[in-house]
């Protein structure tokens, strides 16, 4: 028989992993995504202990991308984890693009014990420097020395999720640290706001007061969304101050979900001339949360009006970005969502007189712009032989999936083709890679999606080649019961590169012919992959339709499955390759001359 434990001889110690994933669950984490290894095994145990869901890829890079989308549809923050080595180069990918995207993402990893490692002692078994390799990459990355520093460095992190631009911070954890134990300080524990703040970035009284003077004076005021918008959840705010102010709303690429665009303020990006028409003739441009980058053509002429012609506020929560790319009359530092509380409260308290006839005007004719652009495009649907044309599979999804189901878009020329036949009809409810086009991401942004809203319709449409990239995540999404449907559009071909290098290699020939031989372009074809059987093999529904007139049945019938399903769409090869305003995006790299 073994010797009783008295009460007050209990052991009071803790392992690293389980002292995380405490500090984890004080802050509201319930799932973290990552792939499990023993170098971590304190870490998945007290995940559980802590009544937090680890839902496991078959991909590191993957496990970014799943918390990723995870943080940008909820709000919350994205956790994910990787194993010393080669758990951590599999992970960089990911790490790069949420990065670049803004999302609120933490990465935990494990590095080999204490001593061997920072510096290397010479020939250590998968190591190699992970901190000095994400820090370019990361908003924050740092390799914690010893277990009595642990609880000081995760705080240090979790300070540096929530303030400023989201994006990723990484902090990297020797094993010896993660699975040994040490005894229980009291102060290593402490509740979120013992050690950052809770409360987002007032904006000052003044700067508001001055931006509702301006917008109330100004003759054709619009307003510009980025990311900023959909990080603060500023959704309805924003559609309260255009209907207020009769103005016009545009927004970058990575934020047009951040307005039901059946409004009549949403200009929305497909809508290239009206976007324009939008920007060039106002004299007030309210710019929320974005950095005016490249594919808002830097904020300069003659895309948007001149500085000298047309007055710019900018709001963000960086101040770092604060007229960077644009000369600004005002620039506020402070939430978006508080910004634009205030300013609509500033207005009715300031009860400016604002005679809206003109401007109510010039959005009705930037929303005839709008509709007119839609009929053309709309004409591509005429179209229904076999192979279908690339247009009717966002349209199709559109008219079959619920308004609130996410979409998320993977590929080159089949997220233009997805985006320009799809409609955003709720906010927040549209995934990508908007600034690094990342191929194959959107596999696992459709389950990170999927685990934060178990009851809202998800789906992708993905490129055959951007599927390529990661088709195993279909077995994650059947092992961890994700009925996310991916629409798979075939055409055999890397078909941007393909125009691309058709234009570049025999421009004249493309014109008349639109499309070369397989001779004529270096190694843009690609064999087939018949996804909708590599589906089944993994225990998914699968489908494969060519006739446009076949794909509602085969969604419909893949959403009955309950399960998740993979629809192989076969697309005309050619057409696919002459996707909408392709030259505007050629000409979004190029530096705008007036």
């Amino acid at each position: 028989m073994g010797l009783p434990v008295l009460e007050g001889l209990r052991s009071t110690k803790v392992k690293g992993g389980e002292l995380i994933a405490r500090m984890l669950a004080a802050e509201g984490v319930k799932k973290v995504f990552g792939i499990v290894d023993g170098t971590y095994l304190g870490l998945c145990t007290g995940l559980r202990a802590n009544a937090i869901d680890l839902i496991t890829p078959r991909h590191e890079t993957s496990a970014a991308h799943m918390a990723g989308a995870y943080a940008r549809v909820t709000g919350k923050l994205g956790v994910c984890m990787a194993s010393n080595g080669p758990g951590v180069a599999n992970i960089l990918p990911g790490v790069a693009v949420e990065q670049a995207e803004g999302n609120r993402v933490l990465l935990i990893t494990s590095s080999r014990r204490e001593g061997i490692t920072y510096p290397d002692r010479g020939g250590a078994y998968q190591y190699f420097p992970h901190v000095e390799v994400t820090r370019p990459m990361t908003r924050f990355a740092c390799a914690v020395p010893s277990f009595d520093r642990l609880a000081e460095i995760m705080r240090h992190a979790l300070r540096q999720c929530f303030e400023g631009r989201p994006g990723v911070v990484h902090v990297d954890i020797p094993e010896s640290v993660i699975n040994g134990a040490r005894e229980l300080d009291p102060s290593w524990v402490r509740g979120p706001a013992q050690y950052r703040s809770l409360e987002p970035v007032e904006p000052p009284v003044d700067q508001v007061r001055a931006a509702a003077r301006m917008l109330a004076e100004a003759r054709l005021p619009m307003i510009h969304a980025g990311s900023g918008v959909v990080h603060a959840r500023a959704f309805e705010e924003l559609l309260v101050l255009a209907e207020l102010l009769e103005a016009p709303v545009t927004t970058s690429w990575g934020a047009r979900a951040a307005i039901d665009e059946r409004r009549r303020h949403a200009v929305s990006m497909i809508f290239v001339d009206a976007v324009n028409r939008a920007r060039t003739e106002s004299d007030l441009a309210l710019v929320l949360g974005s950095r005016l980058g490249e594919t808002d053509w830097w904020g300069k002429p003659p895309y948007w009006g001149r500085p000298s012609e047309q007055k710019t506020i900018q709001v963000d929560v960086d101040g770092d970005i604060l007229g960077n790319n644009r000369p600004v009359d005002l620039a506020v530092r402070g939430d978006v969502k508080l910004f634009l509380r205030a300013v609509i409260a500033e207005l009715h308290r300031q009860r400016a007189t604002v005679d809206v006839s003109k401007r109510r005007a010039h959005v009705d004719g930037i929303r005839a712009a709008c509709n007119a652009r839609r009929a053309e495009l709309d004409d591509k649907l005429k179209d229904v032989a076999s192979p279908m044309h690339p247009a009717h599979v966002a349209r199709v999804c559109q008219e079959t999936f619920a308004d609130d189901a996410i979409m998320v878009a993977d590929g080159g020329n089949t997220t233009i083709w997805a985006q320009f036949f799809h409609e955003v009809r709720t906010p927040n409810a549209l995934l990508g890679t908007a600034k690094m086009g990342m191929l194959g991401a959107g596999v696992a942004q459709a389950l990170g999606a999927k685990v934060a809203f178990p009851d809202r319709q998800v789906y992708c449409v993905i490129g055959d080649g951007a599927m390529g990239f990661h088709p195993q995540e279909i077995e994650t999404a059947v092992r961890n019961d994700l009925p996310v449907i991916y629409l798979v559009l075939c055409d055999k071909q890397w078909g941007m590169v393909k125009m691309n290098q058709q234009f570049a290699l025999r421009p004249l020939k493309t014109l008349v012919f639109k499309s070369l031989g397989p001779d004529e372009t270096i190694n843009t074809d690609l064999g087939e992959i018949e996804f909708d059987a590599l589906a089944r093999s993994m225990g998914a529904h699968g489908e494969r339709v060519s006739d446009p007139r076949a794909l509602r049945g085969a969604i419909e019938r893949s959403i009955a499955s309950g399960k998740c399903a993979v629809i192989h769409v076969d697309v005309d090869p050619v057409k696919h390759m002459w996707a909408p305003d392709l030259k505007t995006f050629k000409d979004m790299h190029q530096e705008p001359v007036e």
